[in-house]
C-alpha cells in the first residue's frame, strides 16, 4: 500500500504576502503531481488555516485546494482527514462532496501488516494547558452554532483573530523540544503497548522520522517552512521534502 501523509499546510483564505502565495503554489503543485500515485492520503490536521462550512456556504478561496483534493480522490485514493487545531468545525461538505473520511481525534489503519496511527498531536503536548482549555471550549456545539449565525465575512474575520498561526514567530529550539517531547512520549506508549507500529503526527511543524523500539515516530513537518511529508510504501516510512520540481529524502534521526 502506498500512503502519503501531510500536515500543517495552513492554507490561507486571506494571503497577506508573497510567502503565503508561494507556499500555496508549492502545495498545489505537489498535490497535482501526487494524483494517481497513492492508495491513501492522510491529512493530519491544520491543512486549512481555518475551516468552516455552513449550511449553504464554503470559503471560495479554498477552491483550488479543494479541487486538487477532489481530483486525488476521484483518481481512486482514499482520503482521511484528522482534525487539527485550526480545522475542526466540519459540516458535511468534505465528506459528502469530496468523499473524505473525517476523524476528530485520530484513526488507526492496518496496512502491509503494520498498525499505523494518525493524530494531529495538539492534545499530546506537555506544555500547553491554556490551549487544551481553549480547545475544549472552542469545540463546544454552542460555540459552533454562534459562529455559524454570523455573516460569513464577519465570522472569518473573527476567525483570523482566533487563529494562532506561528509562521511569523521565531522558533525557540528549547520550546520546540518541550513541545515535541509529549508527541514522542505518546508514540512510544502506543508502540510499547503494541497498539501501533508507526505513529504519524503533525502540530510541531518540525519534520522527524525517529525509530522507537520496534516502531517509528513520524512527524510530517509543515508547508510553511519545510514543505515536508511522510511517505509509507509497503509499511516502510520515509520522510521527504518537496521543492517544486522533485522530492528529496530528508535526513532522519
Amino acid at each position: 500500500m502506498r500512503i502519503l501523509a501531510i500536515s500543517d499546510c495552513h492554507f490561507k483564505y486571506h494571503q497577506t504576502d508573497a510567502t503565503d502565495a508561494l507556499n500555496a503554489e508549492l502545495l498545489l503543485a505537489f498535490l497535482h503531481a501526487s494524483k494517481g500515485k497513492y492508495d491513501m492520503l492522510a491529512l493530519v490536521g491544520d491543512i486549512f488555516d481555518l475551516w468552516f462550512d455552513g449550511k449553504f456556504t464554503i470559503v471560495k478561496q479554498y477552491f483550488p485546494l479543494l479541487r486538487a483534493l477532489a481530483d486525488i480522490h476521484d483518481a481512486g485514493c482514499r482520503i482521511v482527514f484528522i482534525s487539527g487545531n485550526h480545522d475542526f468545525w466540519f459540516g458535511d461538505f468534505l465528506s459528502k462532496y469530496i468523499g473524505m473520511e473525517i476523524y476528530p481525534d485520530g484513526v488507526t489503519i492496518e496496512a502491509d501488516g503494520k498498525n499505523i496511527r494518525f493524530e494531529h498531536g495538539d492534545t499530546r503536548t506537555v506544555n500547553d494547558l491554556r490551549y487544551k482549555i481553549y480547545r475544549r471550549v472552542i469545540r463546544m456545539e454552542g460555540v459552533r452554532r454562534l459562529f455559524s449565525a454570523l455573516h460569513p465575512d464577519f465570522a472569518l474575520s473573527m476567525g483570523t483573530l482566533l487563529s494562532r498561526s506561528s509562521r511569523t514567530r521565531p522558533e525557540n529550539p528549547s520550546l520546540r523540544k518541550i513541545k515535541t517531547r509529549g508527541l514522542k512520549q505518546y508514540a512510544k506508549k502506543l508502540i510499547d503497548n503494541n497498539k501501533a507500529d508507526i505513529v504519524v503526527m503533525g502540530h510541531s511543524h518540525f519534520p522527524e522520522l525517529e525509530p522507537i523500539d520496534n516502531g517509528f515516530y513520524a512527524n510530517c513537518g509543515d508547508w510553511i517552512v519545510h514543505h515536508s511529508y511522510i511517505e509509507i510504501i509497503g509499511g516502510v516510512p520515509q520522510l521527504k521534502q518537496y521543492n517544486n520540481t522533485d522530492t528529496v529524502k530528508l535526513k532522519t534521526n
